[in-house]
């Protein structure tokens, strides 16, 4: 009786832990809706987490025993625990979208090894009430199949944006794509339909299911080009969080159920923003013939003009408004203090100075915020292209730094663009453009830039740092 007790108490205290852990995680994922309470949110979230694993390994029964290998969880813990640190210690800003991505398939590939171990192990008395057509069985099968697409793409995601796997665009492509999904959703209708004694008689389909799911995952995001990188990812990662979520029924686990959940629900949310804002179907993310990289039928006319340091400075010192557009040559150049330097400089002049920011274009979407908040550039002074770009012909100067396929008109004026149909920042239409860029080499979606030939841009070529802090000690001298 005792241990009856001491048993019920147990589970008690473990459903209370998941409660806790879920509220946590609702609370940590509200903060990180503003940069001035991202870093508690994440914190905050990170301590439901450790709850939720620590009840987990005291106090979760199944059949009337307490979980075994505790030992061997421990030290995949602490082994996990030192690479994660380890990396995102020495994680560089502007390989941030490399990280999220690679940890985000790593999510995929959990779910679907606990759908692999668990199938085998599927209740024979479960099977003899109810066959194979149970909602036991479909989320091991979701599992699989998610998590393993999540997985997949995750890796090939990384790949290109890290540059070492390219594009693979052919036609048929779509049509290949529906095809092995249809072939996926028939393998998950035919083993649910199937009449067995043991889920085990059907494991063999699993493995084939699992590899065919890999092959989809990697087929989908190939096609994709630079431009559309940030939403796909956005798409894997609500796609992680639904293979969690069918962990978490197969463990009856409220808080695996609750992350999985408001991850997968975050991520579809915020996919279907930016397919909105980036003028793209959601279903042509899926079937995987999004615009991507390639060449512009525009050709390069004309010749480009340059700016000295300080004709530059001369112009923004006299200027009533400057706006600046950031950009991954910002990020790779570290220069996002100096930039600072140079706003709060013009300020002391009477310039009102904005930073433009593209929310979901660009190598870095949504990690621009993060890089200039790191500089303590006030979160008033960072304003959304949608917003900016009406204000943007009353602008004096605009300088770009190291920014290109959010700016290039040809999303605009050149159907035959990969771009084509993308909101940009509208540089073009203020007063005067002023381009800093180490030379004339084309943005992450590999295409000309016609801005850099208008006749209102004036060059300023060189290393973004060493070129601002040129820049901020020539005003200074004025």
């Amino acid at each position: 009786m005792d241990q009856l007790s001491q048993l019920h108490t147990g589970i008690s205290i473990l459903e209370m832990t998941y409660i806790i852990a879920s509220i946590l995680f609702i609370f940590g994922l509200k903060m990180l809706s503003h940069p001035l309470t991202a870093r508690r949110g994440n914190a905050i979230a990170a301590i439901g987490m450790v709850l939720a694993i620590i009840a987990t390994i005291l106090f979760h029964h199944k059949d009337g025993k307490p979980i075994g290998n505790v030992g061997f969880i421990l030290v995949a813990i602490g082994i996990g625990s030192v690479i994660g640190l380890i990396i995102a210690k020495r994680v560089k800003m502007t390989a941030m979208p490399q990280l999220v991505s690679f940890f985000n398939g790593m999510g995929g590939a959990a779910a679907a090894l606990i759908s692999m171990m668990e199938f085998p192990h599927v209740s024979p008395e479960l099977i003899a009430k109810s066959g194979m057509a149970n909602g036991h069985v479909l989320a091991i099968l979701l599992g699989l199949m998610i998590g393993t697409v999540s997985w997949a793409g995750s890796m090939i995601a990384f790949g290109k944006l890290d540059g070492w796997i390219g594009d693979m665009r052919i036609k048929a492509m779509k049509y290949v794509n529906l095809t092995i999904l249809t072939v996926l959703i028939g393998f998950i209708v035919y083993i649910m339909t199937r009449h067995v004694q043991a889920s085990s008689e059907l494991t063999p389909l699993i493995y084939i299911m699992f590899f065919i799911a890999v092959i989809y995952g990697v087929l989908f995001v190939m096609p994709i080009g630079g431009a559309d990188m940030p939403v796909v990812i956005s798409l894997l990662n609500s796609f992680t969080g639904v293979a969690a979520a069918m962990g978490g029924f197969l463990y009856n686990n409220q808080a695996m159920l609750t992350g999985g959940i408001l991850v997968g629900s975050a991520g579809t949310i915020l996919t279907i923003l930016m397919c909105r804002a980036m003028n793209r179907s959601l279903l042509n993310v899926i079937v995987g013939v999004f615009g991507g990289g390639g060449q512009t039928n525009i050709a390069a006319a004309g010749s480009v003009k340059e700016i000295s340091i300080s004709d530059a400075s001369i112009l923004l010192s006299y200027s009533k408004k400057v706006v600046i557009v950031p950009g991954y040559g910002l990020a790779v150049a570290q220069a996002q203090h100096i930039c600072h330097e140079l706003d709060k400089l013009l300020e002391k002049k009477g310039v009102e100075v904005k930073y433009a920011i593209h929310p979901v274009a660009g190598r870095m979407p949504g990690h621009m915020n993060v890089l200039l908040a790191e500089a303590d550039v006030p979160y008033e002074q960072l304003i959304e292209s949608d917003e900016i770009n009406p204000d943007l012909p009353n602008t004096d100067v605009l300088v770009v730094i190291g920014a290109n396929d959010v700016v290039n008109p040809a999303a605009e004026d050149d159907p035959s663009s990969p771009i084509y149909g993308m909101p940009i920042i509208k540089a073009r239409d203020a007063k005067n453009i002023i381009v800093m860029k180490r030379g004339m080499g084309k943005g992450y979606a590999a295409i000309e830039n016609m801005l850099f030939f208008n006749n209102k841009t004036r060059m300023l070529f060189g290393d973004a740092k060493s070129t601002l802090q040129n820049l901020v000690n020539e005003i200074k001298s004025l």
